[in-house]
């Protein structure tokens, strides 16, 4: 597959970010990516990166938060 061929299956979404820092998650929701819509993979720009950066650093107050279930592999 060629990189023309690549780029076709690249749509514009909406997607949650999520990190693990410091023994917790941290989620950001609502991020532009390109995602591939045969793997799922996403990519971003570096201007979202760099913000994705800000807001991770930043440590403002969370918009909300949730609680995540812990399972251990057997």
């Amino acid at each position: 597959m060629n990189f023309d061929e690549k780029k076709e299956n690249l749509v514009d979404q909406k997607v949650s970010y999520s990190i693990y820092i410091d023994g917790q998650f941290l989620i950001v929701e609502n991020v532009p990516a390109r995602v591939d819509i045969e793997t799922g993979e996403q990519y971003f720009s570096p201007e979202t990166v760099d913000q994705l950066q800000k807001i991770i650093n930043q440590k403002n107050k969370p918009v909300r938060m949730i609680q995540t279930p812990v399972y251990q592999y057997p």
